[in-house]
């Protein structure tokens, strides 16, 4: 049936999306629109994701008064208590008065084509109006190459490539943009010759301005070519689910599982079916399901010596049966190696850093083992307890360095092995660049060059990829998941990066009330257990594992 709206026993049922369903699972886009599924009850909000949308309001709304007050052009804010209709009422008539900045704007429902949205700025132009979109992530690196307008300047005809800053990329905003201007030509204020839209981050200093039309996407597609490609595919996905019709989109556990409404419901339907996703995730779990192979079982049955089914392309055929075959023993880790070896030294120090979103880094823990080296044993940490961001997190982590170089000049002077530890280096080598790059030139900061030779070195070890390279993890490899292996527990029950979000907040009253002593200690005691249960996990790993866990090859 063409248009937005299908029957459902004789009656219309509308389907309306927003720019966010082309990034979003389509099994979800499915539920969001089962009338079968209203009244099921859903996962509890994830805190650290209500937080992330109520800092993103914040910053939104900072960048209005900005722009606001530094303009001298017509200026019109769509007052977001009101109702959509009302938004979309206001916005077009801003549009026919040829209002040159309209922040908040809302567009009329096009229901022809299943779309809604608003967008935070549009920017008069000589041909029509361009989208603007306002984000709380950094959007652009170092490097050149970016095209830049310097803010408050906001005009698109003013963006010239910039010498010093690359994009960075984040397709789902490209993919906004797209779904804006689509929208603005359903009203018919799109640019007729070109289609731009800009992005202001996190750190507010210049708009990004994106050719939507540019082939910059795989196979030589732009945008546009992606965001239709996306769109109408999820639509299909919703509007076969309004009518009740055959479902277009199955439960495959993913990544974005973790925090989704609607993960009850999917591991509900995926355990009881004992679906293969469960253990293999991606293209890999929708392969096999084309083969036959549709469960877990059917999975652990297969020889791993004989012919693979598919071409795997996120794990091996031996892993995958291995890893099947652990999931049906209940066994959380099994060893891919016969002799597990983690590198060890005569001083030790465990690492781990707390960071709050893309603001800075504000605490680096350290806990210190080993030989004796005329420093105090045990754990410190290295924190600055001024909101986020801060240029008190150059004095908290020129410390930090301080204190780690000062133990490995130590040990180096007394013919002692020196290594440091954490856990996923992903996270901490970002802000170790992060830091010597935004506080350059700061006492006691190190040059990057000093930084990457530290990095780079075998000092510096990620047990995470230890534990990647020599066990398989059925429940997944996180230190929450794995330490408890080894027999650590965290002292917190509810520890975890997104209750430290949490806290964090209530620590440095970053919401205007007064800072709280106590979430700060408990940050501490949940930065030190982290420390502690690498440490944990390595001395297991050592001394332990070899016996207490099972070889896949004997499974």
């Amino acid at each position: 049936m063409s248009g937005g709206s299908h029957t459902v026993s004789g009656m219309a049922v509308e389907v309306l999306l927003d720019a966010g369903v082309v990034t979003r699972c389509r099994r979800r886009v499915h539920l969001d629109h089962d009338p079968t599924m209203r009244d099921v009850e859903l996962a509890p909000p994830d805190p650290a994701a209500e937080q992330r949308i109520a800092d993103a309001r914040a910053h939104r709304a900072r960048i209005a008064e900005w722009i606001r007050s530094e303009t001298e052009s017509s200026w019109v804010a769509v007052p977001a208590e009101l109702s959509a209709s009302k938004r979309a009422e206001l916005t077009l008539s801003a549009l026919e008065q040829g209002v040159a900045l309209i922040w908040g704007a809302t567009f009329p429902a096009d229901p022809a084509a299943g779309r809604r949205g608003g967008i935070n700025l549009l920017v008069r132009t000589p041909g029509g109006y361009a989208p603007v979109l306002v984000v709380r992530h950094r959007i652009t690196d170092p490097g050149s190459g970016a095209r830049t307008t310097a803010l408050p300047d906001v005009d698109p005809d003013h963006a010239e490539v910039d010498p010093k800053r690359k994009v960075r990329s984040h397709a789902r905003d490209q993919l906004r943009l797209a779904h804006a201007r689509r929208l603005l030509e359903a009203v018919g204020y799109a640019e007729p010759d070109r289609a731009v839209g800009g992005v202001v981050g996190l750190d507010a200093d210049v708009v990004v301005w994106h050719d939507l039309t540019a082939p910059t996407w795989p196979g030589n597609r732009s945008a546009l070519d992606e965001y239709d490609a996306r769109f109408a595919d999820r639509l299909a996905v919703a509007r076969a689910a309004a009518s009740r019709g055959e479902a277009l989109a199955e439960p495959s556990r993913i990544l974005e599982c973790k925090r989704c409404p609607w993960w009850p419901v999917c591991e509900e339907h995926l355990s009881r079916v004992r679906d293969v996703s469960l253990v293999v995730r991606g293209e890999d779990a929708a392969e096999l399901r084309n083969v036959g192979v549709s469960t877990v079982d059917k999975l652990a049955a297969l020889d791993p010596a004989g012919e693979s089914p598919i071409q795997w392309t996120g794990t091996t055929f031996d892993d995958a049966v291995a890893m099947a075959r652990a999931w049906l023993a209940g066994l959380t880790v099994v060893r891919r190696v016969e002799k597990v070896h983690v590198p060890r030294a005569d001083v030790e120090v465990d690492v781990d850093m707390e960071s709050f979103g893309d603001s800075g880094a504000y605490l680096w823990g350290c806990l210190l083992s080993g030989a004796d080296i005329g420093v105090e044993q045990g754990y410190r940490a290295f924190v600055t307890w001024e909101p986020l961001p801060t240029d008190d997190e150059a004095r908290s982590f020129a410390r930090f360095w301080a204190w780690l170089s000062d133990v490995r000049a130590r040990a180096a002077e007394r013919g002692l092995t020196f290594r440091a530890y954490c856990y996923n280096a992903l996270a901490e080598n970002r802000w170790l660049y992060a830091s010597v790059e935004r506080f350059a030139g700061e006492p006691g900061v190190p040059t990057r060059e000093e930084m990457r030779r530290f990095v780079e070195s075998d000092e510096w070890v990620d047990l995470f990829r230890s534990v990647s390279d020599q066990f398989l993890c059925s429940r997944g490899k996180g230190l929450k998941v794995v330490a408890p292996v080894a027999g650590f527990a965290w002292r917190d029950p509810e520890a975890s990066g997104e209750a430290s979000m949490r806290w964090y907040r209530d620590a440095v009253g970053m919401d205007g009330g007064r800072p709280d002593p106590e979430q700060r200690e408990r940050l501490l005691r949940y930065n030190e257990d982290d420390v502690r249960a690498t440490r944990a996990l390595r001395a297991w790993m050592t001394d332990e594992a070899a016996h207490a866990v099972p070889f896949m090859g004997e499974l």
